[in-house]
Order: C-alpha cells, then structure tokens, then sequence
C-alpha cells in the first residue's frame, strides 16, 4: 500500500501507513475539534475512504487472488480484440502471439516510461489540489501551470495557498516537472 495522508482543514495531521493515518484521523474526529478529516493516497492523489465505525485497527487491502494459469510467473489471461491482419501477423512471429504482444508492450512501456511518469504525477497532483486548494487564490492559475510543465509558476501561484496544502501539493509535484526543470 501507498503512503498516506490526512488532512484535518487545510492542517496535514498524519503521514504513514493507511492504519497510522487512519488511527490518526479516528483520534483527531472523535477529540470533536474538526469536522471531517480527509486521506489521500500520496503516490495518486486519490482520496482514501475509510470507514471511521471500524475496530481501531484498519488492515491493509489483501493481495488480489491470481486465476489459474501461470501463477509463478504472474500472468494473467485476459481478452485482446484485434483485426484478423493483427492476428496473422502476431502468429507469424517466434514463440506466437502471446510473446509478440510481451515485447510489444514492454517495448512502449520502456519507451514512455519518462512521460507516463510526469502525466500520472500531473494528475496525481490535480486530484490533490482540486480536493484542498480548489477555492485557493491562485488555483486555476497553478494548474495551468502544472499542466504547461512550469514548475516555478506553479510554486509561485501555490505560495498563497496554507503552509501545510502547498507543501503536500508542490512536494507531490516534483516528479510533474523533472522533464522540464533539466531542460
């Protein structure tokens, strides 16, 4: 599981495990001294939802259970549609269709490692942001910012936001500007 964190308000209260933060969270709720507590998971920038009536202790999600197959090696059969030239020309290749398609796909994904990684950071932080920060000065303009690859007017417009929003959010965003800041 990811790192998580919680904010109480606009003040981050806990960073950790799903159960630290949860424990957290449950603790800072039942004080009565804010009125919602909101996790997100760092590494997405979605919201975790917990269920705040649970026993104190909250597990972590179970590993998915694996189909038949071939468990040891991880795969998994799943349908593929594609034209019958498509399957021709995969059958024609060594070791078939299946390995064909394994190189293909780690060919792409070795090739797009660089800009898959700034895009699921982008929308990381825009998850993040439009949840904390959506009615900040500066919002919109930091989100362009984000989305344009510029790192400094995205600090910039983040600087108004509160201490403990902006930091998350421009921590998250580091990996959102690598591309551009070695530039």
């Amino acid at each position: 599981m990811n790192t998580v964190v919680a904010f109480a308000g606009t003040k981050r209260i806990a960073e950790g495990t799903l159960a630290e933060v949860s424990l957290a969270a449950k603790r800072v709720l039942f004080e009565g001294t804010v009125g919602s507590v909101l996790l997100f998971d760092c590494e997405t920038g979605q919201q975790v939802d917990i269920d705040y009536r649970a026993p104190e202790e909250v597990a972590e999600p179970a590993a998915e259970v694996r189909k038949p197959g071939r468990p040891k090696l991880g795969v998994v059969a799943r349908e593929v549609t594609l034209l019958p030239r498509h399957w021709e020309w995969l059958g024609s290749q060594p070791g078939g269709a299946s390995v064909a398609l394994r190189k293909l796909v780690e060919e792409a994904g070795r090739k797009s490692e660089g800009p898959d990684r700034v895009r699921k950071a982008r929308e990381a932080v825009y998850r993040f942001v439009t949840a904390m920060a959506g009615n900040e000065p500066g919002y919109e303009e930091a989100l362009r910012a984000l989305f344009a690859g510029d790192g400094d007017r995205f600090r910039m417009y983040a600087s108004a936001w509160p201490a403990d929003v902006r930091d998350h959010a421009c921590g998250m965003a580091g990996a959102a500007f690598v591309a551009n800041d070695e530039k």
